[in-house]
């Protein structure tokens, strides 16, 4: 590398050297970007080639299991709801109890003090 060094600054001069430099490392940053984008793209193709893959894999599995443990049919689910819970009527819901206010703090039945009358 140092051997190289020198023989650019010979050939290029010390002058230009600066300039060469800079131009020779924007190259290198976008060949640097470049292969970034390139290895990206490559990991996100066999990502997806993977996930296919497996994707395949638990479908098959799937029906392997579905073909050896078929679903049970209950008989209400074939012949409709039980007539028991049809003779007993709609629900009933329990009646809230009243709400109790205080009695007033002035005592009595006239109004507040403060209340206009």
């Amino acid at each position: 590398m140092l051997l190289t060094l020198a023989v650019a600054v010979v050939v290029i001069g010390p002058k230009d050297m600066p300039r060469a430099l800079r131009t020779a490392g924007r190259w290198i940053g976008k060949m640097r970007r470049v292969s970034g984008h390139f290895r990206a793209g490559l990991e996100n193709m066999i990502r997806e080639a993977e996930m296919e893959e497996m994707e395949r894999k638990w479908r098959e599995q799937n029906a392997a299991i579905m073909a050896a443990h078929p679903p049970v049919a209950e008989p209400a689910a074939l012949t409709g709801p039980a007539p028991d819970a049809a003779l007993a009527g709609p629900a009933s819901t329990p009646t809230p109890a009243p709400i109790s206010t205080p009695a007033p703090a002035h005592g009595g039945d006239a109004p507040p003090p403060h209340a206009p009358a």
